[in-house]
């Protein structure tokens, strides 16, 4: 499976197009077909036959495949922002026995929490977690191993304390190198090494993982909201504190999520407003197992409700009022930002996409060169780009590997 999200037919056309300088009225009447059904395959409301598309391809100079996106050919160049992981899948796929000596306790909880740290804050996470996490897995497999069988249940229970942090880690990080495969797997183990130490906290914490798995799987959405629900239920009746207030929110907007994407905006309102804000007075600004939730994480969803029920103007006014700066957290600092470029993509101000992508690009390349979204927005933007910015739109799609 390729680390690389893969692009739409219609997006391989128009960047085929935009690559030769070809005008869309001239690649048309050449390939027999009207301007607006080439334009209607390129934002991928209309798929070609068999028969355009062999037209199209032979036009544009490339195989058939390439406009499929399985051409099968290696890329010409390689981008460490888009490669590597290799080795973190091994060592999950692999058994990792029983250590001879086995790590202590709060070697591993050091290790874990510097891997978070990396995996929230670096610009450049995914090829710094990838040198990181092998071993990590390893070590802390074969301890969790070793300590089944021993006396010591005080440090066996904060060994498993540990795996299902990591577990949490992976989760997120196989999800975005491609392989939502493993997220499950991972999220699995987080759950049952949660449960093993009997940690309420960490339960519903593996649970809001587990959610967010489902959420990346079209059509599970309301699967991903009862498992969020449930777990939010459930930890309300065995603990009561601050820190209990941020998972429950975190899980809460797992439900809203899931109410946004299955087109029901107004139910994502309401659980905001008497769900998720509540708890967010509570918790204050938060972290609680890498969750990072409140009241600016509750205004990221709300800028993403609106974005996906395409009210863009309202959108923009609820950016405005939202400060990032103070996030523990890269990805939510990204994806305010991609969220802000879409707004103005929604309502065609390319100046204003083309700052927010290279503000992107800056703050965190590595996830904008796996961002689908974000890769769609520049194919989109190159489409469009005039004489006056075409150069920086290019340099974006270059180093994006799109061009």
């Amino acid at each position: 499976m390729t680390d690389l999200p893969g692009l739409p037919t219609g997006a391989l056309v128009r960047a085929a197009c935009w690559r030769d300088g070809r005008a869309q009225a001239a690649v048309a009447g050449l390939c027999g077909i009207s301007t607006d059904y080439l334009s209607q395959i390129e934002r991928g409301r209309r798929k070609p036959s068999r028969d355009v598309l062999a037209r199209l391809a032979a036009e544009l100079g490339v195989a058939v495949g390439t406009l499929l996106g399985d051409d099968g050919t290696p890329p010409a160049r390689t981008d460490p922002a888009v490669t590597g992981g290799a080795d973190v899948v091994q060592a999950l796929l692999r058994r990792n026995d029983a250590c001879l000596r086995p790590s202590p306790a709060h070697e591993l909880r050091d290790r874990v929490e510097r891997a978070w740290k990396v995996w929230q804050s670096s610009p450049a996470r995914f090829t710094e977690a990838g040198t990181i996490l092998p071993g990590l897995v390893r070590d802390t497999e074969g301890t969790v191993r070793a300590l089944r069988t021993g006396t010591d249940t005080g440090e066996r229970r904060e060994v498993l304390r540990v795996a299902a942090d990591l577990y949490g880690l992976l989760r997120s990080y196989c999800r975005r190198i491609g392989r939502p495969d493993l997220s499950m797997v991972v999220a699995d183990r987080a759950v049952r090494a949660a449960e093993d130490a009997d940690d309420p906290l960490r339960i519903a914490a593996a649970q809001w993982n587990l959610g967010h798995v489902l959420l990346s799987q079209p059509g599970r959405e309301q699967e991903a909201a009862g498992v969020a629900i449930d777990a939010s239920r459930d930890l309300a009746a065995m603990v009561d504190s601050p820190g209990a207030a941020a998972v429950r929110g975190a899980l809460e907007l797992v439900a809203v999520v899931a109410d946004a994407r299955g087109r029901r905006p107004w139910a994502a309102r309401e659980r905001l407003t008497t769900g998720a804000v509540p708890l967010a007075r509570r918790s204050g600004e938060s972290n609680v197992l890498w969750t990072v939730f409140g009241p600016t994480n509750v205004a990221l969803h709300a800028l993403s409700v609106e974005i996906t029920a395409g009210d863009a103007v309202e959108g923009l006014r609820m950016a405005d009022r939202i400060d990032v700066s103070s996030l523990p957290s890269r990805e939510r600092q990204f994806t305010f930002g991609l969220d802000v470029a879409r707004c103005y993509d929604l309502r065609r101000d390319d100046a204003a996409v083309l700052v927010h992508l290279l503000e992107l690009e800056d703050l965190a390349p590595e996830d904008l060169a796996r961002s689908p979204l974000g890769r769609q927005i520049v194919i989109d933007l190159m489409h469009r780009a005039r004489p006056t910015y075409r150069r920086q739109v290019t340099g974006i799609a270059e180093r994006l590997h799109l061009v």
